[in-house]
């Protein structure tokens, strides 16, 4: 408020007027403002501007006392998907709802902020053990990969955590977190869903992955990927029932680098559906050309299941190669379910519909299959290797295998097993009940020349059927009648 003094016309005092003003607009709206300066707007966290200027105060405070800070950088898996399948509002629901179990992890020392878009940062000061910050950090993973519900549906995403300490990996907030980051973008090169601390080698790391990352971009022009073709048996038949088709990259320098060293370079740039792509037509046009209904199967990412255009990309694969649809089967891990179930049903049924065989590859390593098998009519399921090569010994991988097998039968799907070394192996997937057997015993992966070969020497009396079966080494003397009819390749 103000007073005024009022004067007559000789100067004299009239009186005085007083002059009240609400300013309460005013001060929330300061307030307000002062707020969104160090707030994130839509979770309320900590922003990037007080994360770094609380950041830098806490790790020069506690070096000087000779105290460890922890910066935790975490990203999110999935999230993307979330934003373009359901839209933004479903997408900034469930970053306000991460930002509340982030929040419940922190102590109260700590302080967590969002980055920027699903990126967030925790500080931890006053650090005891590297061992607390395990714990935290594992916590953290645990508490995002458990669903989300929100607005009466559910979502399942996963995180990725990356950690680095002062003063051992640097001395000021901004090389913690660079250090952290680095650290974070090991996680997702290795298949997220987990925590790394910064190691010193990971510098170099990143930088030989960016590097490669460079030379990958133009190998996809260049004509450098190439197809290998690994055989399917169906042990029913004793013949190759399929192939599937692996992509390989011969190097001009480095030689043949293998996909585990790829593939998630081209998830990590985003390369991936280009590739898939370019492997999914490949793979139609060579298939075209083998005898009989063999088929051939092709890895499909969840990158490419979120396309709009997928469905007309497939069909443009059959249509341009003459391949017949029944003769394509595309694999899937659950990891595409758990993402987004219900968009990815109702692609999987316009697949489906079109005669495309689906196929659920590494069954038994997600967290739901029986639950998938009730959404979807799946044509096939491919038991993962990890409990196929302790065989024939682990008695808790054949209880495993034999009820899987058995299940195949009952729901008329084809059960695969994947990584079969060993004749040992061999006999023993039979004996479960398994229909298919793939993997190094039966035959390694081969370059398309000589698959094509390899199929095309069916004995006349089977033309128009599937070639017999040929080994990548010979069974021994107790594989029986079977002998002849697994005949070595040479």
């Amino acid at each position: 408020s103000r007073k005024l003094m009022v004067r007559d016309e000789k100067g004299a005092p009239k009186y005085i007027l007083g002059v009240s003003e609400d300013v309460t607009q005013h001060a929330v709206a300061a307030e307000r403002i002062a707020y969104l300066a160090d707030h994130d707007a839509l979770t309320g966290l900590a922003n990037r501007t007080r994360f770094s200027r609380e950041g830098k105060a806490a790790v020069t405070r506690d070096l000087k006392a000779g105290r460890v800070t922890a910066v935790l950088c975490l990203n999110l898996d999935g999230f993307k998907a979330v934003n373009e399948t359901h839209g933004h509002a479903a997408g900034d629901a469930l970053l306000i709802a991460v930002a509340a179990r982030l929040n419940e992890r922190v102590g109260k020392a700590d302080f967590v902020a969002r980055l920027g878009g699903d990126e967030f940062a925790m500080l931890c000061t006053e650090v005891q053990n590297p061992e607390t910050l395990a714990g935290l950090a594992s916590a953290v993973v645990e508490d995002m990969s458990r669903p989300f519900q929100i607005d009466g549906a559910e979502f399942t995403i996963s995180a990725g955590v990356g950690i680095a300490l002062s003063p051992t990996d640097g001395g000021d907030l901004d090389a913690l977190l660079h250090k952290a980051q680095l650290a974070l973008d090991q996680v997702k090169f290795e298949g997220g869903h987990a925590f790394r601390f910064f190691e010193a080698r990971m510098d170099e790391q990143q930088k030989a992955r960016r590097a490669l990352e460079a030379d990958l971009r133009q190998a996809m022009t260049l004509g450098q990927l190439v197809l290998h073709f690994q055989p399917l048996v169906n042990l029913a038949t004793e013949r190759v029932s399929g192939c599937e088709a692996l992509v390989r990259w011969q190097h001009p320098t480095r030689g043949l680098v293998p996909p585990s060293d790829f593939i998630p370079l081209a998830e990590e740039a985003g390369l991936i559906s280009l590739l898939g792509e370019w492997v999914l037509r490949r793979a139609c046009d060579e298939a075209a050309s083998w005898p009989g209904q063999v088929r051939v199967a092709v890895n499909v990412s969840p990158s490419q299941l979120r396309e709009a255009h997928f469905v007309a990309t497939v069909v443009s694969a059959l249509a341009e190669s003459g391949l017949a649809p029944t003769r394509l089967e595309l694999e899937i891990t659950e990891s595409v379910l758990m993402q987004d179930s219900d968009a990815t049903v109702k692609l999987l049924h316009q697949l489906r519909d079109l005669g495309v065989r689906i196929s659920m590859d590494d069954f038994g390593t997600g967290y739901s299959s029986l639950s998938y098998l009730r959404s979807f009519p799946f044509d096939k399921i491919k038991i993962d290797r990890c409990f196929v090569k302790d065989l024939p010994d682990a008695q808790d991988s054949n209880a495993i295998i034999g009820v899987v097998a058995s299940l195949g039968a009952n729901l008329g799907v084809v059960v695969t097993a994947e990584g079969v070394e060993t004749e040992e192996q061999f006999h023993q997937l039979r004996a479960l009940g398994c229909t298919e057997l793939q993997g190094f015993f039966i035959g390694r992966p081969i370059p398309a020349e000589q698959i094509r070969a390899r199929l095309g020497a069916a004995p006349a009396s089977l033309a128009g059927a599937a070639p017999p079966i040929k080994l990548a080494k010979p069974p021994m003397a107790s594989a029986g009648p079977a002998r002849e009819a697994l005949a070595n390749a040479s």
